[in-house]
Formats: structure tokens, C-alpha cells, sequence
């Protein structure tokens, strides 16, 4: 409910004398001489000897506001169920009143809006309550604190204490209302249908998910995607503080599901090889936001409104990238929302703004594509960011300016693997069922077959050509294309014994003809999406030469392929693209050296975009033309000017190799003699994208003895990024090295690999000295107990269970603890036992319910770093931990007057590490007395008028940016 309505519902002349009640009357004399202060726990009616009105009249003055401004025509403002929540919520608001620790004249220089925010502050929290009643109440309030300020400034004493030009009139106050309104609409009833049934048409868009290959023999080719999503991993470098408070000066790698990136930053930019789960990622995201949350780990998303930005799409005609107003339309939505609904939604932070594919825009464009996106980050910076790209697409600091956290999707560990398969043979059915345990044991015993399901689209590909073929699979990439064409080209409507609903029947041959035409024009113009008239226009063009084809009319030839090829498909009425980029690629490639256009292919040596065409044009040439490509590719890069596009080239180049079907020994070797030429990497961006070439690179990578440390550095990170058993024995040769950054990079490259094998070859070689052992599931601290391992620096992630938690803190007793937990009252009565806990770093839900009578009173724990939640009775419970000594409150919630009042009770913190913004909630007269030093983050320039008087005793300050603090 906007407050212009409920003007309309509630006059001044009604809610005046309502409102008043809340304040005593003016009494005589009451600061007169103008050198007292009037708090405003003093001024209301239900509070000291001299009430004239208790907590139950306050509840019912609140009834009579809601039930006043509800009525009348029109539609309800909140769901009429909650009438009686939305009352006590109203009511906890204004009683909160007398808890705010300043004076009239205090409150006014406020202003109504901001006396609103720090009411809602110092209530309790609304629990549960729909978007559209915590709108109402935010309106509310607003207009309850205007009438409030209002009295304010018709007080005897008021004038008398304040300086004239510094006040506030009545009739100034009520003229400024409009203007308030104007600026800060709010969502109407209109607004909030419109949402429901947006939420609902993205819940039924995205809520099915495509699996290639299991369409066969009566299966369904499209599962829920609830039961289809499988929720997978990403890495990604920040900086972080150590137990002290101070920043590392090294970073490390981060592990967090893909699916929660979003709860922990803010900005994401997400990157992942083709076919590794970017597009189900955002499905997945709409999906979870659309339907409030529902599903576990994703209620941090309720409440928000996703935008599904797919630049493929948005750009297909070079147009310009839309405005808020058009990402509906520009999306293919066919709803047309309220005048300003997009714009209502971002100004108020409710959006997820997903932006899909900068990898499928041509580069020329993508800065382009960056501008429009700072200009939305600048105008509408405070909602929920994620931006999707192939790796090697954009460079790594390309959003690292505007606050992105950038993160790579890890591939499918052998657990996600078998996972995968599972669903994969429930959801094809009963006659799919006998080939689940033999392609299980295949992908744990042949190596082949291991390397080539690495990501959810090619896992799908391998179970759906494994069954397809009766156990039996195709050795090489290359041949797994080619089978899974065949596969659905020629056998998928054979088997389902469909005939020929198109009118035609086209064998295998003729209609990858077709299709390659459509993937060379949408190649060669940077595109992976085409309107249809121009599709239907190539296919018109080559249908005379295709002998099979010609013998039907054009438009029928493209309806079959369209409709029954089962690799395109219409995103939108008007547009046409393949199903999967990679067949794009695949198609592309073969059309190329069909035609033997080589020097296209070195003229996008160094395109992104052209990575995966370049490889499988070497896989489908033959061995001299195969050894023509290659060294081409070598003069490309020897002509590169940037190293980057020379490392680019040259990788290519290199992993090019495994696709290639016979390769003579010199071009091999002149290949990876070239490579071996810009090893070590110089950067982490450079030892990423080297950890492309595979595990032939292995053999390229210096060893300890013959590396400095930061080359060393680099070289390990190139050799965690390549996943294979391979890469174990080389980076066991790093496990004592005395770099602690060269250690942390391979405890946290334990996720990538399979839990037993490197916790025996690598984590149980490790020099323990000042490393942080970092646990992210269960397997992990099995294997950490099973070696016999006990660390004194531990880092528990959320997916460890509670059980294996309480076992493994019974058997290290760290010394140091970072705990990230799960869940709104997460158990944490396993660190009560802790006899040795020196720094405790506690990562929870906003929302999370804990008590401080978990944390160890008997433990030495000098430095505790506090969640995004308070502990349930406030801050002054830990008084119970006697060692206390720094406190680090940078990620905790906005400290409120009560907190304050908690903190102030704290004799022994002589370090305290809060934010800029902590120091708004702190009331005049607060001491804390013992504090010695402050660490202040701050975004712009601090204020720091106050700090003398709020810290008598400070000795130190460091004033740190928030835009440096990572993680």
C-alpha cells in the first residue's frame, strides 16, 4: 500500500488524536532552561510511574490504525490472514518508541523516514509476513513517525532548546509529504498480482530441464527440474582475514555451492567450460526465487524477483541491450507488467538480475556489454548480481572493478558423477535400469570414459549413448559426437517408432549437410541465435545441392529439422537455435574442413568463441591436414603481440592434440615444445587457462627445487585445475614446501579431486605449520581421521554434517576454528567441549538462531568473529568467555542501540572490528571503556566525530575499505 492511500484512508484529523496518546502531556517547566535533554523514553504514555497507557492499550491503538487505513473500496493492501500478525507487528514497532536513546529535537533532524528505519531496528524482527503486509507496515510507519515529528515541534520545550533554523515546521513537514511520495513509490496491489503471475510463468518456463539423449524408446526428454538439478561446485580467489583481524597476505581458494555463490556475494561472475550447468544455474536460481525458496540452503532467494537476461538473445541483431523497462519483452516474456514495475523492483533490491552467455556475444560487443551493465550497477547496485561466461572469454579482472567475486564451476567429482548417473536411469525408465551398475563400474575402472564425463551435458550424452548402444561406448570425444548425432538424427524417431510425423524421412547424411550450414553462419557471425526467416533462408539456399533433401519442398525440409532432429529448437516464436552450444560447435567445424576454410580458422585463433570449433576441426581432419592446422596455429601465435592471445593460441593449439585422430610425432612435439615455452604461468588467469591443455601439461611443470615461490605458486594452480590422478604425484612434490600459500592451494584443491586417493598422496604429506585445514563434506574428515591426522587450524564448510563435526572437534580440539553452518537454528553444541580454542570464526545464516551457551567458556578463545546474527540474548552473553579479548563484528548485523548496550558490558574486548554503519545505532553517553583498538570498515570517507567518545581509550585505528574485504 503506497502512503498516498493510506492518506486517503486515514485523514490527519483521525490519526492525530490517535497517535497522540503515545506521548505525555506537556508538563510545565520540563526543560525550559534549554541545557537538559528530553529522551523520548521519557516523552511516551506507556513507560515510567506515570503511564497512561500500558503495552495492551498500545496493541489496541494499533488495531484501530490498521483496521482504519484497510478500509473503505478497493482492493485489501495485505492478505486478510494476516491481519492479526501484521497488528502486533505495527504494535511491537511503536512500543519500540521508547527504546530509541535520543531526544526530540534528535528525532526531527532524523527526519520521519529515517526514525522509521531505526523503529524497525529496534523491534523485533516481522517473522513470516508476505511482501505485500511488509510493504503496508513500512508505509506505515512512515506516516505514523511524520505525525509523530509533527508533535515533536508543537512542544512548549521545543523551541525553547533548539535553534530555530534548525527545526522543522508543521505545515513544512506535512507540504514535504507529496515529495516524499513522489520519490519513494512503493508496490501497489497492481504490482503485487502482476509479481504472482510473473513468478508463476518463470516457475513453468524454467522448471524443466532438457536431457539429451534419454528421449529414446518412450522416455521422457524433459525432467523436473527439481529432480534434474544437480547442485555442483565453484572455486574462486579472495582475500580473507585471518584470526587476528588483519588480512592474509596471500589468497586462497574458496569452495561454496554454486547455487548459494549468490548468498555469500552479492556480484558473481560465474564462469564454466561448455556444458558444465551455467544455463540449469540460472534456471535453477529463477526457479528457487519463483517459488519463494522453498528448497534447501535457497530461502536466502524469497522475497526476490528474477530478471532472466539471456545476452544470446538480447543482441542477436546488434540492438541495443534493454533498459529495465524492456527485459521482459527483450526476454521473450509475454506478460506486460504495471508502467515502472521493473523499475520499483530494482530500486527497492528486490531483484535477481541473471545475466547469461557474455561467452555468446561476439567480443567486439562485450564491452559494450560491460557499459550497459555498470550503468545498471550504478543506478541500481543494491539487488543480486550473476553474470555467466565460458573461462577464457572475458579476462579475470574484467568485472573485478565493480565488486564481482569471480568463481568457476569445478568439474563433476566422481560422487556428483554417480549421482548423476542414478537420476539419470530413474528418469529414463525401467528398460534403462540394467545398464546403470555396468556404466558405473565403467566410469570408476576405464580411464577413457572417466575423462569424458566431466560435465552434467556430456554425462547425460555418455548414459544416454551407453544404453543406446547396449553397454558399449565410443573411445574419444570426437566419436562420442558422432554417435550421439547418429544417435539422434537417424535412430530417435526410428525407435520410438514415430514414422515420419513431418511428412519426410532424411537419413543421418543429408541432414547434418543442412545442419552445418546453420552452424557455420551462426559461427562465422559470432551468434548463437538466428531469427527463423534467416534460418529458413540458409536451409532454402542448400536444399537444391543435398540430393535427398531436393526432393522435398524447403519449408518441409525445415519443419523435419527443426521439429525432428531433436538439435534445434525456437526459444522464441521468431528465433531458432541448437539445443547445446557444443553441437553448434561440432557442426561448425566439420562444415570448415569440409570446405577446407583454414584461414578462417586462423583468423580466429585467439576468439574465444572459437576454442572448441578450432579443437574439433583438428578431431574431424585428416592427418595431413590435421598437421597443416597445427602449425598454422603455432605462425598464429608467434604473430600474436599480447601474451594473453599467444597463451590463448598456443593452449588451443595443445589441447587441440587429444581431439586429434592421427598427429605425426614432430607436430606433437613442436606443439608442446612451444607450450613449453610460456611455463611456468605468470599470473593465476595464465595457470587456468594452461590447465587447459590437460594432463599432457603435467609433464611440462617445474618442480620445487628448480621454482621460486611464486612460480611454484603458479604451477600448482595449474596443476590443481587438472583434475586427473596424474596430476597426484606432482603435487605431492609440493606438500612440504615452505610457501603457506603453495600449502593452502593444495588443501583447498582437495574438493576437486576424489576424497581418498589425494588425502593419501597429497593432504597426508602436508607440512601442517600454520596451514588451515579445510573440510568441506564428510568424506573429508573421514579421510583426515582415518590417516590420523590432527590439525590445530580447522575450516569446516556447511555440507559437514553435524555428526562428523562433533567427531572430528572431539578428536583434533583446535586451536583455531572457522564453522560455516547451514539451517535457521543450526547445532553447535559440539564447540562447548573444546578445551584448547584459541580463535573462533563463526559463518551463519542472517536469520540463524544461536546461543552464546555453546561456545567453549572453558577454552583460552581470545578472538571471536561473529555470523550475520547475534547470538538469541544479545551480545552481554559473552561475558561468559572470559578470555575474550577481540571481538570482530564486520559481517554481523547493524549494531542497534541494545547491542551497543551489550558490547559496553564487555570489560575485557581490547579489540573491536565493526563497520561505519555500526556507529549510527550507538547511543550518546556510550562508553566502552576498554577498547583499545578499532578496526572500522567504511565505504566512503568515514565519519569519525564520535569515536573519541564512544572509545575514551582508543590507541589504535585502521580504517579499512569494504570494497577490499573478500570471502
Amino acid at each position: 500500500m503506497e502512503p498516498a492511500l493510506i492518506g486517503t484512508r486515514l485523514a490527519s484529523a483521525a490519526i492525530s488524536p490517535l497517535l497522540r496518546k503515545l506521548l505525555v502531556g506537556d508538563g510545565p517547566g520540563a526543560g525550559l532552561t534549554g541545557s537538559s535533554k528530553i529522551r523520548l523514553s521519557s516523552l511516551v504514555s506507556f513507560r515510567g510511574e506515570k503511564r497512561t497507557l500500558t503495552e495492551k492499550d498500545v496493541r489496541k491503538l494499533a488495531a484501530t490504525l490498521v483496521a482504519r487505513s484497510t478500509g473503505g473500496p478497493g482492493e485489501a493492501p495485505f492478505p486478510a490472514d494476516e491481519t492479526e500478525a501484521v497488528t502486533d507487528t505495527l504494535a511491537r514497532t511503536l512500543l519500540a518508541l521508547g527504546d530509541l536513546d535520543m531526544d526530540d529535537v534528535q528525532a526531527v533532524r532524523l527526519g520521519h523516514r529515517d526514525l522509521a528505519r531505526r523503529l524497525r531496528a529496534a523491534a523485533p524482527a516481522p517473522d513470516g509476513l508476505s511482501t505485500d503486509s511488509a510493504l503496508y507496515l513500512e508505509s506505515m510507519t512512515e506516516w505514523a513517525c511524520l505525525h509523530l515529528l509533527e508533535f515533536f515541534t508543537q512542544r512548549s520545550t521545543f523551541i525553547a532548546r533548539s535553534l530555530v533554523e534548525q527545526t522543522r515546521t508543521q505545515a513544512e513537514l506535512i507540504a514535504k509529504v507529496d515529495e516524499v511520495i513522489r520519490r519513494t513509490p512503493r508496490s501497489d496491489a497492481r504490482d503485487a498480482e502482476f509479481e504472482r503471475r510473473y513468478l508463476d510463468h518463470l516457475a513453468k518456463k524454467h522448471g524443466r530441464l532438457t536431457i539429451h539423449g534419454i528421449d529414446l524408446h518412450h522416455s521422457p526428454d524433459r525432467w523436473p527440474l527439481d529432480l534434474a538439478y544437480l547442485s555442483l561446485e565453484a572455486t574462486g580467489e579472495a582475500p580473507v582475514p585471518d584470526e587476528s583481524g588483519s588480512f592474509a597476505p596471500h589468497q586462497r581458494e574458496q569452495a561454496v555451492r554454486a547455487d548459494l555463490a549468490l548468498a555469500r556475494h552479492d556480484r558473481v561472475l560465474l564462469r564454466g567450460l561448455a556444458g558444465s550447468g551455467k544455463t540449469t544455474l540460472v534456471q535453477w536460481l529463477t526457479v528457487s526465487a519463483a517459488t519463494g525458496g522453498r528448497t534447501d540452503g535457497m530461502a536466502y532467494l524469497r522475497g526476490r524477483v528474477p530478471f532472466v537476461l539471456p545476452l544470446r538473445a538480447l543482441t542477436r541483431h546488434g540492438e541495443r541491450l534493454p533498459a529495465p523497462d524492456r527485459f521482459l519483452p527483450a526476454s521473450g516474456c509475454p506478460l506486460t507488467p504495471p508502467d515502472g514495475w521493473a523499475d520499483r523492483v530494482l530500486s527497492s533490491g528486490r531483484g535477481v538480475v541473471l545475466v547469461d552467455g557474455i561467452d555468446e556475444i561476439p567480443e567486439a560487443e562485450r564491452g559494450r556489454a560491460r557499459d550497459w551493465l555498470r550503468d545498471l550497477l550504478d543506478t541500481y547496485g543494491g539487488n543480486r548480481w550473476l553474470v555467466t561466461s565460458r573461462p577464457t572469454a572475458v579476462r579475470d579482472d574484467w568485472l573485478a572493478g565493480d565488486g564481482f567475486t569471480e568463481l568457476t564451476l569445478s568439474p563433476m567429482t566422481r560422487a556428483e558423477v554417480s549421482t548423476f548417473v542414478r537420476r539419470w536411469h530413474r528418469a529414463a525408465g525401467p528398460e534403462a535400469e540394467p545398464y546403470e551398475q555396468p556404466l558405473l563400474d565403467a566410469l570408476r575402472t576405464a580411464e577413457h570414459i572417466g575423462r569424458l564425463a566431466t560435465n552434467p551435458l556430456m554425462c547425460g550424452l555418455v548414459c544416454a549413448l551407453h544404453r543406446d548402444r547396449r553397454g558399449f561406448l565410443p573411445r574419444g570425444r570426437k566419436a562420442l559426437y558422432e554417435a550421439a548425432l547418429s544417435m539422434l538424427l537417424a535412430r530417435r524417431d526410428r525407435e520410438r517408432d514415430m514414422g515420419a510425423p513431418s511428412g519426410i524421412a532424411l537419413d543421418e547424411a543429408p541432414q547434418i549437410q543442412l545442419l552445418q550450414r546453420l552452424a557455420y553462419w551462426l559461427t562465422l557471425n559470432g551468434r548463437t541465435q538466428l531469427d527463423r526467416s534467416r534460418a529458413e533462408s540458409l536451409v532454402r539456399e542448400a536444399v537444391p545441392a543435398v540430393q535427398e533433401a531436393a526432393q522435398h519442398p524447403p519449408e518441409t525440409v525445415f519443419t523435419h529439422l527443426l521439429h525432428r532432429s531433436g538439435l534445434l529448437r525456437e526459444p522464441t516464436e521468431d528465433t531458432v537455435d541448437f539445443v547445446h552450444r557444443t553441437f553448434q560447435d561440432y557442426l561448425a567445424a566439420k562444415a570448415l574442413v569440409d570446405h577446407w576454410d583454414i584461414g578462417v580458422l586462423v583468423r580466429h585463433a585467439a576468439d574465444d568463441q572459437w576454442e572448441d570449433v578450432i579443437r574439433m576441426a583438428v578431431g574431424h581432419a585428416r592427418p595431413r591436414e590435421c598437421a597443416e592446422i597445427l602449425r598454422e596455429l603455432l605462425a598464429a601465435a608467434d604473430a600474436a603481440e599480447d601474451r594473453r592471445d599467444q597463451l590463448r593460441v598456443l593452449m588451443v593449439a595443445a589441447t587441440a592434440l587429444e581431439s586429434a585422430t592421427e598427429v605425426s610425432p614432430d607436430v606433437r612435439d613442436e606443439v608442446m615444445a612451444r607450450t613449453a615455452e610460456l611455463i611456468p604461468p605468470r599470473s593465476d588467469g595464465e595457470a587456468r587457462q594452461l590447465a587447459l591443455g590437460g594432463s599432457s601439461v603435467l609433464r611440462l611443470l617445474g618442480g620445487p627445487e628448480e621454482l621460486g615461490a611464486m612460480d611454484a605458486y603458479h604451477s600448482v594452480i595449474t596443476a590443481t585445475h587438472v583434475t586427473v590422478d596424474a596430476a597426484l604425484p606432482y603435487l605431492a612434490r609440493f606438500a612440504d614446501h615452505p610457501s603457506l600459500r603453495i600449502r593452502a592451494q593444495l588443501m583447498h584443491a582437495w574438493t576437486r579431486f576424489e576424497p581418498g586417493p589425494y588425502a593419501e598422496e597429497v593432504i597426508a604429506r602436508l607440512d601442517p605449520s600454520g596451514l588451515r585445514y579445510f573440510l568441506h563434506a564428510d568424506e573429508h574428515v573421514d579421510e583426515l581421521l582415518r590417516l590420523g591426522l590432527r590439525p590445530d587450524l580447522l575450516e569446516v564448510d556447511e555440507p559437514v554434517s553435524d555428526e562428523a563435526l562433533a567427531r572430528l572437534l572431539a578428536a583434533c580440539d583446535p586451536v583455531a576454528l572457522r564453522l560455516r553452518r547451514a539451517g535457521g537454528r543450526p547445532r553447535l553444541s559440539a564447540l562447548s567441549g573444546l578445551t584448547r580454542l584459541e580463535s573462533l570464526v563463526l559463518g551463519l545464516r542472517a536469520d540463524a538462531t544461536w546461543s552464546a551457551a555453546d561456545l567453549p567458556s572453558g577454552a583460552p578463545l581470545d578472538h571471536l568473529q561473529l555470523p550475520g546474527s547475534w547470538p538469541e540474548n544479545g551480545l552481554e552473553t559473552l561475558g561468559r568467555l572470559r578470555n575474550l579479548t577481540s571481538l570482530n563484528l564486520w559481517k554481523a548485523p547493524y549494531a542497534t542501540a541494545v547491542a551497543w548496550r551489550g558490547l559496553a558490558s564487555l570489560s575485557t574486548v581490547r579489540t573491536l572490528w565493526i563497520d561505519e554503519g555500526d556507529l549510527a545505532g550507538c547511543p550518546e553517553g556510550t562508553a566502552l571503556e576498554s577498547v583499545r583498538t578499532v578496526r572500522l570498515t567504511h565505504e566512503e570517507e568515514p565519519e569519525l566525530s564520535r569515536l573519541d567518545a564512544v572509545f575514551p581509550a582508543l590507541d589504535e585505528l585502521d580504517l579499512v575499505r569494504t570494497g577490499s574485504v573478500g570471502g
